[in-house]
């Protein structure tokens, strides 16, 4: 038997796997600006050097990039997996945006049931803020603010679900639906008998995750998207 001698980890390679741990946990999510390079070496208690060789090699698998003068921010490569093929397939095959609409609505029922076991006091407070500014965009009468508004009170609820991929997947598919999104509003909510049925399931979602029953959170997440849907093709007949 012959055994190779052990070689001691390298101190940029501890870094590399505490990062990529925090990315693939969702504590770091896409679009995040990581910490300074000054704060990561009081954190970290290590050179600079062996920070900076670090954070080349994260750049180098494609999980972090950095903009000049901005800082160094978290990649959304797992997204761009995604969104890339499912364009084409949109582009070349218009019909079947309705089965990428029908799989964000399965990710969000199941994100609802998740959030629900999981969400901390953190999350709950997130959910409720979302909340509370998607009323405000809706006051304000700009379709185009409430469009962001929802998109951001759905990706607090996949954020509570704390499952990496589910928040990747959700993210990725808004990302590619953002003007579908804004479209969709533009057709449901100038009716205001929509608009408060629309803010009571929301409410729905927001107090079933809270209350943690995550069979009410998923029924009420199923309820407020059968009712989009349901607008929907009354305002196309």
């Amino acid at each position: 038997m012959q055994l190779q001698p052990i070689k001691p980890a390298r101190v940029s390679d501890s870094i590399v796997e505490q990062l990529k741990a925090q990315i693939i946990k969702g504590v770091l999510k896409p679009g995040d600006k990581l910490p300074a390079e000054r704060e990561l070496v009081d954190q970290l208690k290590v050179s600079r050097p062996s920070v900076r060789e670090a954070l080349l090699k994260l750049e180098a698998q494609g999980l972090i990039y950095s903009r000049q003068g901005e800082g160094t921010f978290v990649l959304d490569a797992l997204g761009a997996a995604i969104t890339n093929p499912l364009a084409n397939l949109l582009k070349d095959n218009p019909e079947a945006l309705s089965d990428v609409m029908e799989c964000r609505h399965g990710l969000e029922e199941l994100a609802a049931s998740y959030a629900a076991n999981r969400a901390s006091a953190l999350d709950q407070a997130v959910i409720r803020e979302r909340f509370e500014a998607l009323r405000a965009a809706h006051e304000q009468r700009d379709l185009e603010l409430e469009a962001q508004a929802d998109a951001a009170f759905h990706m607090a609820v996949a954020d509570a679900s704390h499952n990496v991929a589910l928040i990747h997947l959700t993210q990725s598919l808004f990302d590619l639906l953002g003007d579908v999104v804004l479209h969709n509003w533009e057709k449901i909510y100038t009716m205001e008998e929509s608009y408060q049925a629309i803010h009571d399931q929301h409410r729905e979602i927001y107090e079933a995750i809270c209350a943690g029953d995550a069979s009410q959170a998923r029924h009420a997440a199923h309820e407020h998207l059968a009712y989009i849907g349901k607008c929907l093709r009354g305002a196309a007949s």
